[in-house]
């Protein structure tokens, strides 16, 4: 793989910010080899990211950084610069249901997702053998229905201890509690079975049954403290017929789920997302 560095920016929108960001790389020899623009018009913010060719660069990534301040400073940026083979650490968590889990590990495992698995974290223990295959440590945290705080207490440990910088629920059946998405903030990445905001909350594919609707979808998102109300990452869909029964629908839906929750975990590792406010810009591959 190409090494890059990864030059993400979103500021208020003005005159000279492409030209002044271009020539600053030009000044340094770097070779652009992907780059992505966007000015949201109500707002008027400008979003942008640039992959550059690490080896055209006559600078490393830190003399990158101390030189392209002043740059940000000017045009009052919110920025980062990342190199592309650096590896985020990812913790799963997960209930009973295997799909999404198991497709990613399976395309991490394959080398598709430019990461380190840290982890895995499930309140039963119906995964370890799948998880252990894999040779990722398995934590079996159950979560008690009358005082869950103690579990989600030993559970922030265990990602802090892995020093985990992205979690992902995949169908992890818990509501994350409100220090935590706060702790977080962008880091926990969720698959609702739903095409969010249409049938949130528990049973999304019976409620889309009793409807009778022709369309079912999935929903990555990251999580809030407000229930399947946070910045959506990625959506697709499947189509379906009068004749689907509910579980015919779950049937269909579990292929959309992990479909959609590895393209959201991959535009979230490939720094392809930006939030802003309570929607997202995402610069798909």
């Amino acid at each position: 793989m190409r090494k890059t560095f990864r030059l993400v920016i979103s500021c208020p929108d003005r005159t000279g910010i492409v030209s002044a960001v271009s020539q600053f790389i030009k000044e340094r020899e770097g070779s652009i080899v992907e780059a992505s623009h966007h000015t949201d018009l109500e707002s008027k913010w400008f979003f942008m990211r640039h992959e550059i060719d690490a080896e055209s660069l006559s600078v490393d990534v830190a003399t990158f950084r101390e030189e392209f301040a002043a740059i940000a400073e000017e045009f009052d940026m919110n920025w980062y610069v990342k190199d592309s083979q650096d590896r985020p650490k990812v913790m799963l968590l997960a209930t009973k249901e295997s799909h999404c889990l198991n497709d990613i590990m399976h395309r991490w495992h394959t080398g598709e997702l430019n990461c380190d698995i840290v982890g895995v974290i499930a309140n039963h223990e119906a995964l370890r053998s799948m998880v252990e295959w894999y040779k990722v440590p398995y934590h079996c945290i159950s979560v008690p229905k009358d005082n869950k705080m103690p579990a989600f207490q030993e559970i922030e440990a265990c990602i802090d201890e892995a020093q985990a910088d992205t979690i992902v629920l995949a169908r992890y059946m818990q509501i994350f509690p409100e220090y935590l998405c706060k702790k977080y903030r962008h880091q926990v990445i969720n698959i609702h079975h739903s095409f969010l905001p249409s049938f949130i909350g528990a049973k999304p594919y019976h409620q889309a049954a009793v409807r009778g609707v022709k369309l079912i979808g999935a929903t990555c998102h990251y999580v809030t403290a407000d229930l399947d109300a946070g910045p959506i990452i990625e959506q697709d869909v499947i189509r379906v017929r009068h004749s689907h029964a509910a579980a015919d629908m779950v049937r269909l839906g579990k292929d959309i789920e992990k479909l959609v929750l590895s393209r959201g975990l991959r535009y979230h590792l490939e720094d392809r997302v930006l939030v802003h406010g309570n929607k997202t810009i995402v610069f798909s591959d």
